[in-house]
């Protein structure tokens, strides 16, 4: 008897701590892992919520980089930690890409619990100084005198650039050609240096040639404008209902997290998110805060997760 006490004491300490009215806090620092590399987006947010997640729930959270293999290595690593709530993963676009790109040990649809769509991050469409285009309607008609001929410069295969590219080619019925880089910011020099067309850029990266004249914004990714560009209208207003392809940050833990470590989480991202050193940073990034429940955030990923699938396959994208 004494030593069936002694076990259930210490499964006791060992376990999560979970009151009897089903509350969790956790009781040692909480990881956030950033399947990419240090200063990316999804790193930034991440170091954000940090300071201001660990207040809310009493211990530290820590933001950890695990780049590689289109963002499968550190996502994997997530999917197979215990589901326990203390390894959150920052998920971005390639969370739904990646799948499609290369044979995976693990279903990105199942292995994961939504926690929180934290930021969107609308792409800006530009164009040289130089460029005749103004708007949507007279890029196309650019494009279609020079069928197969105009390049478009991306971050790599399958990014948010690239499929935003992709997407508004084939709905306009243009042939262009695809020049993918190691990094948008290449991709941004050669646009200054008119050996691109054109280049679907994330806000953040787009506003310092914007505000220094240096390339044109002509359209916006987003379903709504952009507050920092009001007066730039979105490829939807301009002839293409429905088009929307932003770039996106989200906190997803390992499937089968319980639901009071979901609701605490959950509880630590909402005060993150009304901070307002967090918000003045946010806004900073030309992102959209959004802070969304668990819910949301699973019906985000699932409506996208057949368009990201229905345009990889039918425009042949690879991983190179």
């Amino acid at each position: 008897m004494i030593a069936r006490r002694t076990l259930l004491a210490a499964a006791a300490l060992a376990a999560p701590s979970v009151g009897a009215q089903g509350a969790w806090s956790p009781t040692r620092p909480v990881r956030i892992v950033v399947p990419y590399g240090p200063g990316g987006g999804a790193d930034t947010t991440s170091r954000l919520l940090a300071g201001p997640m660990g207040a809310a729930l009493g211990q530290p959270v820590v933001v950890e980089n695990r780049p590689g293999a289109g963002a499968s290595i550190g996502t994997q690593e997530v999917a197979r930690a215990a589901p326990d709530g203390y390894t959150l993963l920052m998920g971005a676009m390639a969370h739904l890409v990646t799948p499609l790109l290369m044979r995976l040990p693990i279903d990105y649809a199942s292995a994961f619990a939504p926690l929180s769509l934290v930021v969107t991050l609308p792409h800006v469409l530009l164009v040289p100084p130089s460029s005749t285009a103004s708007d949507i309607a007279s890029l196309v008609a650019g494009l279609r005198q020079r069928p197969g001929q105009v390049a478009f410069g991306t971050s790599g295969n399958g990014t948010g650039g690239h499929l935003a590219a992709v997407m508004l080619a084939r709905r306009a019925g243009v042939e262009v050609l695809h020049a993918p880089y190691r990094g948008i910011g290449p991709a941004l020099q050669d646009l200054v240096g008119e050996r691109l067309g054109f280049v679907f850029a994330t806000v953040a990266s787009a506003m310092p040639l914007v505000n220094s004249g240096s390339a044109r914004p002509i359209a916006v990714s987003s379903i709504r404008r952009v507050p920092v560009l009001p007066d730039v209208a979105t490829v939807a207003e301009q002839g293409y209902p429905g088009f929307e392809m932003d770039e996106w940050n989200g906190l997803l833990l390992p499937a089968g997290t319980p639901e009071p470590m979901l609701a605490a989480l959950h509880g630590a991202v909402r005060h993150a998110v009304a901070d307002p050193l967090v918000r003045e940073r946010v806004a900073g990034m030309g992102a959209i805060l959004e802070g969304s429940d668990p819910a949301h955030f699973e019906d985000y990923l699932a409506t996208r997760r057949p368009i990201m699938t229905q345009l990889v396959r039918e425009e042949r994208i690879t991983a190179e």
